[in-house]
């Protein structure tokens, strides 16, 4: 059942054709917030009001200018009362543009005041992290309490606060952990309910206890509610340092035809790696006969209509192809192991860095689902046999 094309890709014209933005950022546990020790709250569990009320001092505006007429707006919280903000790296860097990192950098308080991002401490575009330390900080801040991300687990009941749009300011969402992904040995992702638009990235992630347990970072854009955040505990290591860069200084780190992996240097091609996940036969017995044959046939025409694309040279297409068909079988079919299987390829495209790989990426997500669905056939052609 699994295709020999030589190309990977997949989804008819009628696919939805964008998916999850881009990806990554955090905030860690560490009871540490650099300029001394914020201890655990209470374990209370509170109303979404008074989580609302007690964290909403703490949250932030953030407001980059790349360029005249070229600006961008997420969002960020305190996390030591000395002026440090957790915030998503795309945030202060253009990571799909070609804008580069911001010119200007602004942090406006839940009071109006406005501070100056005088240096970014520490920042991981893998992740789409950044810490970054205001000016002028006259009153100690207020930093949020961190939870612990490892005790997450689906159907956890979440609480999201940013500004959508870059104009709803102090929008409160709110909804259940749908999943912990693991992603790749290194990164987990937290897919949520809680409705994330652009402007809340950046933004803090609540548990019932009004601790930050992850950063909303992700979302579709085909109207799907399919919304991720980065584990808390990501940002451990990153509140432990000093120092950092300016802001030119970050620009000029970061090479510019490497941001966000859509602008790599000419050069070889990458050597593919297939890397088919094998899943056990008895998670599809959740699954009716009808919803696998649907998914079974929108994979099968996605890799039919998609290959030839790849064959073509055209890489980025045929991903974004893998990208609807996983997309819309996310949002349509009531088989969860395979919705879940798909999940998974969507988040390790999001970690690759060209659409060569991503493709492959969804690929291997797509042959992993035909061939459990093909093994599990063949279980039941064998249960027949007298």
């Amino acid at each position: 059942m699994r295709s020999r094309s030589p190309g990977p890709c997949p989804a008819g014209g009628t696919m939805y054709t964008n998916a999850v933005t881009r990806f990554a950022s955090a905030l860690a546990l560490a009871l540490v917030a650099c300029s001394g020790t914020i201890k655990s709250p209470t374990k209370t569990r509170l109303t979404t009001k008074e989580i609302v009320n007690l964290s909403k001092p703490s949250i932030v505006r953030i407001e980059s200018t790349f360029a005249p007429g070229k600006t961008g707006v997420g969002t960020g919280f305190v996390i030591s009362r000395g002026g440090k903000i957790a915030t998503n790296m795309h945030v202060l860097f253009d990571v799909e543009g070609p804008l580069g990192v911001a010119k200007k950098v602004e942090v406006v308080l839940l009071d109006g005041t406005r501070r100056d991002v005088v240096r970014v401490i520490s920042a991981d575009p893998k992740r789409d992290l950044a810490v970054v330390q205001i000016g002028d900080v006259k009153d100690k801040l207020a930093p949020l309490h961190l939870g612990n991300s490892d005790e997450v687990s689906a159907g956890d009941r979440v609480i999201a606060i940013g500004n959508p749009l870059g104009v709803l300011d102090y929008t409160v969402s709110d909804g259940l952990i749908s999943s912990v992904r693991p992603v790749t040995p290194d990164l987990t992702m937290l897919q949520i309910s809680a409705p994330i638009s652009q402007g809340s990235s950046g933004g803090p992630l609540f548990n019932n206890f009004g601790e930050v347990i992850g950063i909303a970072t992700a979302i579709s854009r085909e109207g799907q509610n399919l919304n991720f955040a980065i584990p808390i505990n990501y940002l451990r290591p990153m509140l432990l340092k000093s120092g950092g860069l300016s802001l030119a200084e970050l620009g000029a780190k970061f090479d510019p035809p490497h941001r966000g992996g859509e602008r790599p240097k000419p050069g070889p091609a990458p050597k593919i790696v297939r890397n088919v996940p094998v899943h056990d036969t008895a998670t599809l017995n959740a699954c009716s006969d009808e919803s696998i044959a649907e998914a079974v046939k929108a994979i099968s025409d996605a890799i039919s209509n998609g290959a030839p694309v790849y064959n073509e040279g055209n890489h980025e297409a045929c991903f974004r192809i893998y990208q609807g068909t996983a997309l819309e079988i996310d949002r349509d079919s009531d088989c969860k192991p395979i919705r879940d299987a798909l999940g998974q390829g969507l988040l390790r495209a999001e970690t690759l860095k060209r659409f060569t790989e991503k493709a492959w990426a969804m690929r291997d997500a797509f042959d992993g689902v035909l061939d459990v669905v093909a093994r599990r056939l063949r279980e039941r052609d064998n249960a027949k046999q007298p």
